[in-house]
Order: structure tokens, then C-alpha cells, then sequence
């Protein structure tokens, strides 16, 4: 049985982008038999972005709200936060002693602001350090990640291999990348791919009033409604053809193939498609954000489990290192 991790990041609610591209997939993953899955919110990372408290505890708690929503089994996998096993914090120390400055300063998280020198704070150099720690405390296998993250495995990896190469000793497991080259990108309200920080996301656990505006804001072009539409150019059938059926989606093509069919017509039939294939998700995750003590029983039982293998992983660590 294979170990994976995923690190879910508690920046805010998931939207459509997170649920298609991330979430469903790795739910899906988690739930076959050969492996067995960690995953937890990365609240502790999230403090290079966000200050305020109450703001981290709210997307800490959707997040989870999102996964527990959309099936993810606890019983079979484990999923925690971050925060809850400072034992990673330890372990980041650690591997920081063993960690040279160049790799730091190539990561892509500090060289995006290496301009900016005044917006990098210690925690955002040392990011990767983290990450790799999240990691190696776990004797994960496997880290299924998108193109954009396989630097951080190779950190942490290179980090593993340091530690194990100096003491000539299996301190840490290796982890190998897993990167999905069918990971899909998920158009955004503008057209652009769907992120918070471009501002342009469907929040599928919105009130259907926010939805709404969400769905029929999205950008279109002037054609008017009586000429035929090309379909593969326009963001409203991009996004519902990632939702709806085959035969859903033939329709509604054919529908702007042969004209008379309003952009506004398809954001609705994009909307009530959303509202229909997300209504027992929208339900569940409405209950579990309006009483949260089911989500930190939830949290506190997956960091129970995480723990010994965590605290089995760092008495390796104390032992060859002398503490």
C-alpha cells in the first residue's frame, strides 16, 4: 500500500476550480485501496498571506467543510490540520541546518518577489523548508502535484537524501512526485484560469443569489442572439462542458451551432446545472459551516491518527541528530 499526501492550502472557500481540478480527483484517488491517503490544511502556510485570525479559522473550517462535502471518507484516510501536529515545525528546523541558501533563493515562491525585497519575510524564504517537512514527517511515498509544485518535492526530496546521506542511514523516506498531465484547467469568469487572486471564481457553495451573479457575469462576446455561436470559444460552454454529460453537452452545442440561442440561455442552463449536480454538496457544507463542531471532531481525529507516525518519524530524527 502506497502512502500519498496532499497539502490542501486554507487561502479561502474552495470554488469550481478547486472542486474540478483538485478535490474531485483526489477524493477519487484516496479511495482506492491501494493507497493509503493524507491530507491536511496548510493553515500554518497560510500566515505568509493572511494575518487575521478569525480569517484563517473561517477557511480553515471550509476547506474542510469542501472535502467532507464532496465525500472524502476519514474513516479510511486521514485528514488534519496542519497546525494541530507542531511537530512539523521541529522537523522544519532540522532540515533548514541542511538546507543550502542557492536552493532557497531558486525557489519559485521567493523568486517571484525577489524584486520586492520588502515583501519577503523569513517565512516566505524558508516556504519550501515547510513544505518539504509536511513531507518527510509523514514517510510519504507518493505527492501527487500539479507541474507548478514538482519543485517542491524535488526540495524535499534533495533535503531527504542530504540527512540520509550524512548520517549513511535511512532517516527519512525519499518521496517520488506525482505529476497528473490530465489535470485540467478550469476557465475562470473572465477567461482566464480560475483563481482567487485573479478575482474571477464561482464559489459553488454560495447562496444561490451570489451564484447567480457569479454564473451571469461571465464574460461573452457580442454576437447576437440570432447568429449561430462557436462554442469552443466561449467561457459559459467551457465550463459547462466540464460539468454536464456527453449528451448534455452535444445538446447545448448544437444549440449554439444553429443560432437563436442567447448567451444568457446558456449561463442559465450553466447555472441550474451547477445548482443541480451540487445540491446535496451545498447542503452538507452549508450544515457543517453553520454548527463547526463536527468539523474539528473530524480534524482532531485525523490528527490523532497522524501523530504517531509523525512522532515516529521525528524520534529517527532526534536520535541520529543527537537530541
Amino acid at each position: 500500500m502506497a502512502r500519498i499526501l496532499t497539502g490542501i492550502q486554507s487561502s479561502g472557500k474552495p470554488h469550481l476550480g478547486n472542486l474540478l481540478g483538485a478535490i474531485q480527483p483526489a477524493i477519487a484517488l484516496s479511495a482506492s485501496a491501494a493507497n493509503d491517503g493524507l491530507y491536511f490544511i496548510a493553515d500554518l502556510h497560510s500566515l505568509t498571506s493572511i494575518r487575521n485570525a478569525d480569517e484563517r479559522r473561517n477557511n480553515s473550517h471550509a476547506v474542510a467543510a469542501a472535502w467532507l462535502a464532496c465525500g472524502f471518507d476519514t474513516t479510511k484516510n486521514t485528514l488534519f490540520r496542519q497546525s494541530d501536529l507542531p511537530l512539523v515545525a521541529e522537523l522544519m528546523w532540522y532540515l533548514s541546518c541542511f538546507t543550502p541558501f542557492p536552493m532557497l533563493a531558486n525557489a519559485h515562491s521567493y523568486k517571484d518577489k525577489s524584486e520586492r525585497l520588502a515583501e519577503v519575510t523569513a517565512g516566505l524564504f524558508t516556504y519550501p523548508v515547510l513544505m518539504a517537512a509536511d513531507i518527510l514527517l509523514y514517510d510519504v511515498e507518493i505527492v501527487p502535484v500539479g507541474r507548478d509544485q514538482k519543485q517542491h518535492v524535488e526540495m524535499a526530496r534533495d533535503m531527504a537524501k542530504a540527512v540520509n546521506s550524512h548520517y549513511q542511514t535511512s532517516v527519512f523516506v525519499v518521496p517520488e512526485a506525482k505529476i497528473d498531465a490530465e489535470v485540467m484547467t478550469i476557465p475562470g469568469t473572465d477567461g482566464q484560469k480560475m483563481s482567487k487572486s485573479y478575482g474571477n471564481t464561482i464559489d459553488v457553495f454560495a447562496d444561490e443569489k451570489s451564484l447567480k451573479k457569479a454564473v451571469m457575469g461571465i464574460v461573452s462576446d457580442s454576437t447576437p442572439m440570432d447568429a449561430p455561436k462557436d462554442p469552443e470559444q466561449d467561457v459559459t460552454f467551457k465550463i459547462y462542458a466540464l460539468l454536464a454529460s456527453a449528451s448534455e453537452t452535444d445538446t447545448m452545442r448544437k444549440a449554439y451551432l444553429a443560432g437563436g440561442f442567447g448567451y444568457g440561455s446558456a449561463k442559465k442552463a450553466l447555472l441550474e446545472l451547477i445548482l443541480d449536480k451540487y445540491a446535496t454538496q451545498r447542503t452538507v457544507f452549508e450544515a457543517l459551516m453553520y454548527d463547526t463542531t463536527e468539523i474539528e471532531t473530524e480534524l482532531t481525529k485525523g490528527a490523532a491518527k497522524a501523530r504517531p507516525i509523525a512522532e515516529a518519524t521525528l524520534a529517527r530524527v532526534r536520535q541520529v541528530m543527537g537530541f
